[in-house]
C-alpha cells in the first residue's frame, strides 16, 4: 500500500514529533511516499532544492498523491499546502483520513471538517497518545480499491 502524509512544512513545523510518530506508525501499514515530511532537519523553508524549484515539488507531490492508494493528512497547524493537497486529493477520490488535535486551541476549518463523507474521507480528533490507536483502526477498516 501507497501512503501520502500530509503536514505543514512552510506553515509551521511545531508539530514534526507528531509527524514523527505518525509517519512511524504508516511505515508498519505501507510504503510512505512522502516520509521527508516528518523530517526533523526540514525548516519552514522547506525542502533545499534550489536547482528544482518550487514547480518541480509540486509536480513531484502530485505525482505522488496520484500513485497513493491512501492520503493522512496531521491538520492542526493550519498549511496551505496541506488544504491544497487535499482538494486534489478530494478530486482524485482518494481514501483520506485527517487528524486534529482540540488540545491545540484551534478550531479546524470548516473546508476540512465539512468535507467529511464516510467511504472516502474522515475526520478524527484525537490526543496525541492515541494517535497510533486511531491509526489501527483506520487501516483495520481499509478497503482500497
Amino acid at each position: 500500500m501507497k501512503i501520502y502524509f500530509c503536514g505543514s512544512i512552510r506553515g509551521g513545523r511545531s508539530d514534526v514529533l507528531v509527524y514523527q510518530t505518525i509517519v512511524r506508525k504508516l511505515n508498519t501499514f505501507g510504503t510512505v511516499l512522502t516520509e521527508h515530511v516528518a523530517g526533523g532537519e526540514l525548516t519552514e523553508r522547506g525542502e533545499d532544492v534550489s536547482v528544482e524549484g518550487d514547480k518541480w515539488i509540486h509536480n513531484r507531490d502530485l505525482d505522488w498523491l496520484t500513485q497513493c492508494d491512501v492520503v493522512v493528512a496531521e491538520v492542526t497547524q493550519p498549511s496551505l499546502g496541506v488544504g491544497y493537497e487535499l482538494g486534489w486529493a478530494c478530486s482524485m477520490k482518494k481514501k483520506i483520513l485527517c487528524l486534529f488535535r482540540p488540545s491545540s486551541g484551534r478550531t479546524l476549518s470548516a473546508m476540512i471538517r465539512g468535507a467529511a463523507e464516510p467511504e472516502l474521507v474522515q475526520v478524527q480528533d484525537y490526543r496525541e497518545e492515541e494517535v497510533e490507536q486511531v491509526l489501527d483502526s483506520f487501516f483495520s477498516t481499509l478497503k482500497v480499491a
